[in-house]
């Protein structure tokens, strides 16, 4: 089954979207299932993994919401609030939505660098790890030296890292997050998401521009511990889901088959639903 590991939904009446500005005008209005349908069908896929975008629960519940009336919808990475004193408590409530399949605090946004290393996050990752539940980071590259640390000091966690930790790719500056990513990936609870690379290129990317990249995360993962993800609709700012499946397909055709199938799929499934006790079954 063919996985889109990461795309979002959302209704800008429910509030919560400070990020989503009238400046970002591609993507500034509702999406819903329905607008994503067509994009799934010209890709092929049959199982998507619906991700927050506003940092409350409320968005979690709006998403679960979603999840548990749509098959296409097979788990949903939530959020909860990291710092407040009854966190773990809060995740064990939410961990009985068995299409929770993961949480995501939104670090790139946190004014200190510093926060993934708080002491008080050690017992919210104990009762993420209890629940099986996923840790997406979404993190930028000065964050992956925190971020391997972190993944150090909780070895019973699985970590995703989001968007590649999002490469300057468009200018350039690539060499300290090389680095960092080749230290992160020899932890074997972190994957890499393969996923708004467009974003970060340069307008009017070409394929050429994302290759140092992807080489980069396919050498130091392998194809067990990566898995795509289109960030639709963000990645409307940066020609569209079908241009950034396009040129996937393309950056990864050298694989073999299984290989491909890994990174389009089954690496998710094993990831996000198979300990969570989701469906995996096609329609």
């Amino acid at each position: 089954m063919r996985i889109d590991a990461h795309h979002h939904l959302w209704t800008l009446a429910r509030g919560g979207y400070g990020w989503l500005t009238p400046a970002l005008a591609p993507i500034h209005r509702d999406f819903s299932l329905a607008d994503l349908a067509p994009h799934l069908a010209v890709a092929d896929i049959q199982g998507t993994i619906l991700v927050q975008a506003a940092p409350t629960e409320a968005e979690t519940v709006f998403l679960l919401d979603i999840a548990a009336k749509a098959q296409v919808v097979r788990g949903v990475v939530g959020w909860t609030d990291f710092d407040a004193a009854d966190g773990g408590a809060r995740i064990d409530v939410l961990a009985a939505h068995k299409l929770l399949v993961g949480l995501r605090p939104m670090v790139q946004d946190i004014p200190d660098d510093d926060w993934l290393l708080r002491p008080a996050l050690a017992p919210l990752l104990a009762a993420m790890a209890r629940n099986n539940l996923v840790f997406d980071a979404l993190v930028l590259p000065r964050h992956l030296p925190r971020l391997l640390r972190l993944a150090d000091n909780h070895p019973d966690v699985q970590f995703v890292l989001d968007h590649c930790a999002k490469p300057r790719l468009a200018t350039g500056e690539i060499a300290d997050w090389q680095g960092d990513i080749a230290l992160l990936a020899e932890r074997p609870n972190i994957v890499c998401k393969l996923s708004g690379l467009a974003t970060e290129a340069a307008v009017g990317w070409q394929i050429l521009d994302l290759r140092k990249v992807v080489d980069h995360v396919v050498a130091c993962f392998g194809t067990d511990r990566l898995m795509w993800g289109s960030d639709w609709p963000v990645v409307n700012l940066a020609g569209g889901y079908e241009k950034w499946f396009a040129a996937a397909e393309a950056l990864l055709a050298d694989l073999s088959v299984d290989e491909r199938a890994a990174i389009f799929g089954d690496n998710a499934a094993r990831i996000y639903l198979s300990s969570r006790g989701r469906k995996l079954e096609a329609n």
